[in-house]
């Protein structure tokens, strides 16, 4: 489903006189439909940087990055047109990173429950179906009304965990979505990852704890050291 051809990814640093940081160079990998690909490598080594050139939140320096749509064929996601990127991303992709971002005033629930009513879900179906999702990931029921910028590091990344698995994406990728949970929750979110792999979700995926990355992964890149 989705395959990488010799990506690059430099950093050109204004700030620093134009100087040039190598994110990462020549990377190349594929994950099969409904596989899990796990990323590893020190700290620096492009690890997040290649999960956002997939997911276009970076341009590439040079390669591809081929994705095999449902909607539009094989796309290059490091070539295409700005339009079908934003539609692959709203109606394919699925995206867990370590911030989240989201509208002011909208209570946890009504972000997790947005994804399914945006897909044409009814609102009641989605919203008790993110009441579900919600207090699995152990989200008190008296928080979901509440905004979530006043939640804990913890609660607001369970928010983004469940707003980026509700629709069951037919790719998932994750950028260390359990650093800031305690072992019982990641079990959980594991879990949850395990039953979107049977419903034939792909996702590749960067992990903090070499346990949960070995778990996650049927497969392992690891990224290449540069020579000074």
């Amino acid at each position: 489903m989705l395959k990488l051809e010799n990506l690059s990814k430099r950093f050109v640093m204004h700030h620093l006189g134009g100087r040039i940081i190598e994110g990462f160079s020549n990377i190349s990998l594929q994950v099969p439909c409904g596989g899990s690909m796990g990323i590893s490598g020190p700290s620096g080594s492009g690890k997040s940087s290649v999960l956002k050139c997939i997911y276009r939140t970076y341009l590439t320096t040079s390669g591809d990055i081929w994705y095999d749509s449902d909607r539009f064929g094989k796309v290059n996601m490091a070539r295409e047109a700005v339009n079908i990127v934003s539609l692959v991303r709203e109606f394919e992709f699925g995206s867990i990173t370590q911030f989240l971002k989201v509208i002011p005033r909208v209570s946890a629930l009504d972000i997790v429950a947005a994804p399914l009513i945006h897909s044409g879900h009814e609102a009641k179906e989605a919203l008790h179906k993110a009441a579900a999702l919600l207090e699995r990931l152990n989200i008190p029921s008296m928080l979901f009304d509440a905004y979530p910028a006043t939640f804990s590091g913890g609660e607001q990344q369970r928010i983004n965990i469940a707003r980026a698995v509700i629709k069951a994406p037919r790719l998932l990728i994750l950028d260390e979505p359990t650093a800031s949970l305690d072992q019982g929750t990641t079990d959980v979110v594991l879990d949850i990852l395990k039953e979107l792999r049977q419903k034939g979700t792909t996702m590749v995926g960067v992990f903090h704890q070499p346990e949960t990355l070995r778990e996650f992964s049927d497969e392992i890149f690891t990224m290449p050291i540069e020579e000074v």
